[in-house]
């Protein structure tokens, strides 16, 4: 079954399909919308949600971080019963159709279906996190070592033209309704909310039909099987109390990453919140930020190769410090358009290298890389829970998401101070063998 083209084929085309969520709901369409349909000259930017007053960019925000919550607490449990039962093609699917139906209920959201609206972003994600997470485990499955970066990068490159032309398509709606008889102002964005759970589901019928079942490994379900997933996690936990620089790595990337992932996930927010750009110029600078991002990555690859991933990243991390003292003090267009630029650049670097680094500092021949890659995965959705919990609780508490996006520079800033603690210890750790 190993590097079967028409299964490789299949199995990028999941990226084909869920992408588009990642553009269109959590990057572009949707945080635009909501925005505006949600701050009203009654209210301001205040809303109702179950009897409870929230910030409206807060409350989406909540929503998200409670996504991310639950989906780190039910991963490691249901991957483990899914090894255990073989059957993680049925997770993949359950995960998928609760993604893609929860968007295509968006096409109801409207200010008086708030509560509907925030549960269906809810779920959406839930849907998109944990359809993702099945699907990647498919790579060793369908891909000898020497080919999986060739697989992973072709499910990326899949995604990507998914995503993008789903959006082009999403786009004529929202600029030129007039060419489909759209009088009423909110259709074109239900509308791209509907088309994406559309495509979503749609497309996902290839890897379900070609992607392998799996074998049973158990007739039923175990308490073993339950408990095993948090039981891996708790041997890392414990085997890192003596890898002095892989740990101190895994804690500096949770602080960093608390504000690399919340800028991505609030950036069209901000746009449109604090500057009122719009959806379609928030749609342009999206498309930027994920061209820009593929010679980012590449540009850092090729750093990290000359200079070390460690500097790198701490290169980086500097850089994103820059862009949240940045977005503090923007007041125009231009100004935005100057900062996406910058976080194209670092986005996909800071990802990849961040994963390569914690692979090369994982123990040699060690036959618990999957465990390592759980605990790595879980740290990343924690990191994004509080992120997004602290970025919407600081814009509630001051009034401005400007203070929030001054906050997350502290995050960076302890991320570089653990990161620099990394670098000492390995040149110390240098020295002293050249010494020897």
């Amino acid at each position: 079954m190993q590097n079967n083209k028409d299964t490789i084929k299949a199995w990028a085309m999941f990226d084909w399909s869920n992408s588009a969520y990642n553009l269109v709901i959590t990057s572009t369409i949707f945080p635009a919308y909501y925005t505006i349909i949600t701050t009203t000259e009654q209210n301001g930017d205040k809303v109702m949600f179950f009897g409870t007053e929230f910030t409206n960019t807060a409350l989406s925000n909540y929503a998200l971080s409670a996504a991310y919550l639950i989906m780190a607490l039910l991963l490691p449990v249901l991957s483990s019963i899914a090894d255990f039962r073989g059957n993680k093609k049925v997770f993949m699917m359950v995960f998928t159709y609760i993604g893609s139906f929860a968007c295509t209920g968006l096409f109801f959201f409207k200010l008086e279906t708030l509560e509907l609206g925030i549960i269906c972003f809810t779920l959406a994600a839930i849907g998109y996190i944990g359809g993702a997470m099945f699907n990647n485990s498919y790579l060793p499955e369908i891909a000898s070592v020497d080919q999986q970066d060739k697989v992973s990068a072709k499910g990326f490159a899949y995604g990507y033209v998914g995503s993008v032309l789903l959006q082009i398509i999403c786009f004529v709606f929202v600029l030129k309704p007039e060419l489909f008889g759209i009088t009423d102002p909110s259709l074109p964005a239900r509308l791209s909310f509907l088309l994406v759970g559309i495509w979503w589901i749609s497309f996902s019928q290839i890897p379900f039909k070609k992607l392998p079942k799996g074998s049973s490994n158990y007739n039923k379900l175990s308490k073993i099987a339950v408990k095993s997933g948090f039981q891996e996690l708790i041997k890392v936990w414990h085997q890192l109390k003596g890898m002095t620089i892989l740990k101190r790595f895994l804690l500096g990337f949770f602080f960093y990453s608390m504000g690399v992932q919340t800028i991505m996930l609030v950036a069209a927010g901000f746009g449109e919140k604090v500057l009122k750009l719009g959806t379609a110029k928030l749609i342009a600078i999206i498309l930027i930020i994920q061209l820009v991002a593929i010679f980012g990555a590449l540009i850092m690859s090729y750093f990290a190769k000359k200079y070390g991933n460690i500097q790198v990243i701490i290169a980086v991390i500097l850089v994103w410090i820059g862009v949240c003292a940045g977005a503090y003090y923007i007041q125009n267009e231009g100004q935005f358009y100057a900062v996406a630029v910058v976080v194209g650049l670092v986005m996909g670097g800071i990802q990849s290298i961040s994963r390569s680094t914690y692979s090369k500092f994982l123990p040699e021949n060690t036959p618990d890389t999957a465990s390592f890659f759980s605990f790595y995965d879980v740290t990343e959705k924690m990191a994004i829970v509080i992120g997004l919990f602290s970025f919407a609780y600081i814009e509630e508490f001051t009034g401005s998401m400007r203070n929030s996006a001054i906050s997350l520079a502290g995050f960076f800033i302890i991320g570089l101070l653990i990161l620099v603690s990394i670098f000492f210890i390995k040149t110390e750790s240098s020295t002293s063998l050249a010494k020897d």
